[in-house]
């Protein structure tokens, strides 16, 4: 595997372990897994009473890129909602795919450039924002 797939600046992403941990009582979950390598990730998530994101937590078994992904995420997801999280991996997808990398807050998902060129890693890169998508799916605002 390349060297560039594993850059400083993912490393630092992952071991910043931003949200890392789990959220207690009134949250919603979402768990999504990747049975080829075994990655798991788990996302708490709260959200406001307009269905914004006003906390997470994750907790994750994973490769340095589900926990830099799961990192980033999590260091800029307050304030976001379903369709903003939805958009998000869309956006990652696409740049995963050749496009151009999400802008805005997002645009630090260009890190991830690399893992264009491993197919096998693009799910790395998703599995945490499934995750949490999956948690905001129908959660009640706390």
């Amino acid at each position: 595997m390349s060297d560039d797939l594993y850059q400083k600046a993912i490393l630092r992403l992952a071991g910043s372990a931003h949200g890392a941990g789990r959220l207690q009582g009134g949250c919603c979950t979402g768990r999504e897994a990747n049975a080829m390598c075994g990655d798991v990730v788990t996302f708490d998530v709260r959200v406001d009473p307009a269905g914004r994101v006003t906390e997470t937590a994750n907790d994750l078994k994973g490769c340095v890129l589900v926990q830099a992904s799961a990192a980033l995420l999590a260091e800029h997801a307050a304030g976001r909602s379903k369709s903003e999280i939805e958009a998000l991996r869309a956006g990652v997808a696409a740049m995963l795919d050749g496009g151009p990398a999400p802008d805005g807050e997002w645009a630090a998902y260009e890190v991830f450039r690399p893992a264009a060129a491993y197919r096998s890693r693009h799910s790395c890169v998703l599995l945490p924002i499934d995750a949490l998508a999956k948690a905001l799916t129908d959660c009640p605002p706390s």
